[in-house]
């Protein structure tokens, strides 16, 4: 099963579009997380929102995930040493404020995790994704910058 987040903002209809249309071609479930999104999939099962037992369960069971590049998600695909794509929410697109989440898929990248800028770049990155090797228990910046983003969110 691959499962798809987008996280709570505003709607992120190139990822969800893009990956309801590779799900038409899979021999596998997709499930997603659209938050406000407006575009509904009509190849896989969605949800706007999901508890956060139901999340924890669906990243455990996923093949792959494919996300956003929020910090929270990130934190727990590698918790759950899974094949993670970043799919960064881009300002000029309209799906983020500003490009904080490109900061962070960027420096992702830097240590090895697969990203993807252009949505129409999806299919491949699925087909050649490798679990992830990305280590951040071990370095506290990385570790330290995620989580005092996540932390300053509430706030």
């Amino acid at each position: 099963m691959i499962f798809v987040t987008v996280g709570g903002m505003r709607g992120f209809e190139r990822l969800v579009c893009q990956m309801d249309r590779i799900a038409e071609e899979l021999d596998e479930p997709v499930t997603m997380q659209i938050g406000s999104t407006d575009y509904e999939p009509r190849n896989c099962e969605y949800s706007r929102f999901m508890a956060r037992e139901v999340m924890e369960r669906l990243f455990a069971d996923a093949r792959i995930i494919v996300s956003h590049a929020g910090t929270g998600s990130i934190l727990t695909a590698l918790e759950h040493e899974k094949r993670l794509i970043l799919v960064p929410r881009l300002k000029e697109h309209g799906e983020a404020f500003d490009d904080h989440q490109l900061e962070i898929a960027r420096e992702m990248e830097r240590r090895g995790m697969t990203v993807v800028y252009d949505a129409g770049n999806l299919r491949s990155a699925l087909e050649n994704v490798k679990r992830s090797r990305v280590e951040i228990r071990g370095e506290t910046s990385l570790v330290h910058m995620l989580k005092e983003y996540v932390d300053g969110i509430g706030q």
